[in-house]
């Protein structure tokens, strides 16, 4: 058996993370780690929505040390619980929210004392242990899962810090805008503080204000962990930011010049990281200097009839890559776009078949369909389209039996109610013929 310690940091006293009232060691992470699985339940499956991204580390550590599984969907909407639910009946809700609507069996995040254990022992985990299941969404909306062991984590993140510069470095603190529950937040805010001796903050900032605050409340070196979106607003803010050594960016490729206003603005590199929950995180590239990605030692590219896949290092199985993509060398590769019926917004994906099934699943719905439009800029969100036929239903009641099922993210805006879809012979729906009854009723119709 081959176990690999659940966290790297070698002095006792060595600092793991920053939450607002001061500094968390090791040894005290240590001590909550042990002091929470006391209060966990027998249930083997964990659904973790802590918001604090400390109390989150804190939940996930207790969850590996005792074997449970941490399950990480892309959305918590009440269908996808459910899903959740019959995937693993066994499933508890760790939240530190008061008000949690996740329907489950929910434990509270308790508050923890401040007893130390003595001699300290960090937990060595088997490689091969299963430690979370992240799903994606499949095309008839059933989640797809994903499982990610100990080893590949481990493996994937100590590539992703070496690529970075953070191994060998004075420790940094990691400031995430990304949500843990998110596989690029999971792995760079969380696992990868873990393992590179760093430090990770609590605070999970959302607004430009509120980045600027979390950084500030950390000491330098910093390293922001962001998305093209935050980091678009955060410059549009136009606020004083705090120092910082280095900008990571995912989710969706950035645009050259946001690229080069991140770094004039923050005054430090930006890399962008890519990666997908299959494969974890395979490569990375410096975006003002190359529109090449460069990836991770060990991965590699094979290039087959129906696309390319990638293999080696850190990925255990040969895993389909969902993006158009372009080999360059050996350890080199071009995005050249998504594939068609893939949909990504805000670091959350979704295939079209998919939501058009859920759209003809509703009661009244006769027909309809989802459009995406050509995606010009990466650095804002791009907004899905729907065309229904629906006679007797509104905007109101439409919406409302979808967020039932998908993420707001994806709630098509606008919403177009039309007398019948422009299918051809055969029954399908060209996108040429879905963009024109598009662009001739959105003036007149949009929900």
């Amino acid at each position: 058996m081959h176990s690999l310690p659940l966290v790297s940091h070698l002095s006792p006293d060595s600092i793991i993370a920053w939450r607002a009232d001061g500094v968390v060691t090791l040894r005290q992470f240590l001590a909550e780690v042990s002091q929470l699985v006391a209060r966990f339940p027998a249930g083997a499956h964990l659904l973790n929505m802590c918001s604090d991204r400390y109390r989150f580390s804190v939940g996930l550590a207790a969850a590996i040390v005792t074997g449970k599984v941490s399950l990480l969907p892309s959305t918590h909407t009440p269908e996808v619980v459910r899903q959740i639910k019959a995937f693993a009946p066994d499933v508890f809700c760790l939240t530190d929210s008061d008000l949690c609507p996740v329907d489950l069996p929910q434990l509270r995040y308790p508050a923890l004392g401040i007893s130390l254990p003595d001699p300290l022992a960090i937990p060595q985990i088997d490689s091969r242990q299963l430690i979370a299941v992240v799903f994606t969404s499949g095309s008839t909306g059933t989640p797809q899962p994903h499982p990610k062991t100990w080893g590949a984590l481990v493996g994937c993140v100590q590539a992703e810090a070496l690529r970075l510069g953070l191994l060998h470095n004075p420790p940094c603190t990691i400031v995430g805008t990304v949500p843990p529950q998110h596989m690029y937040g999971f792995e760079s805010t969380v696992l990868m503080a873990w393992h590179s001796g760093n430090a990770l903050s609590h605070a999970q900032p959302f607004y430009p204000a509120d980045i600027c605050q979390a950084l500030a409340a950390v000491p330098t070196p910093r390293v922001l962990v962001s998305s093209p979106v935050h980091l678009r607003a955060l410059l549009d803010a136009g606020l004083t930011l705090p120092e910082i050594a280095l900008v990571v960016s995912a989710t969706a490729p950035l645009s050259v010049q946001l690229a080069h206003d991140v770094e004039a603005a923050c005054q430090a590199p930006l890399l962008e990281i890519y990666g997908s929950t299959e494969t974890g995180q395979i490569a990375s590239r410096r975006t003002t200097q190359t529109a090449q990605w460069q990836l991770f030692p060990g991965i590699k590219l094979i290039e087959t009839g129906d696309g390319v896949r990638a293999c080696g290092g850190h990925i255990e199985t040969l895993t389909a890559m969902s993006d158009l993509i372009e080999p360059i060398a050996d350890e080199h590769f071009l995005l050249r776009g998504r594939i068609a019926d893939l949909v990504n917004i805000a670091g959350k994906r979704h295939s079209l078949a998919s939501l058009n099934h859920l759209l003809s699943t509703i009661p009244g719905v006769l027909d309809g369909a989802f459009y995406m439009p050509d995606e010009t800029d990466h650095d804002h969100i791009t907004r899905l389209a729907a065309c229904v036929v629906a006679p007797g239903l509104n905007a109101p009641h439409l919406l409302a039996a979808l967020r039932e099922h998908i993420d707001p993210v994806f709630l098509p805006r606008p919403l177009l109610f039309v007398d019948a879809l422009p299918r051809n012979s055969t029954g399908k729906l060209p996108r040429a013929r879905l963009q024109a009854l598009i662009q001739a009723h959105s003036p007149r119709k949009s929900a």
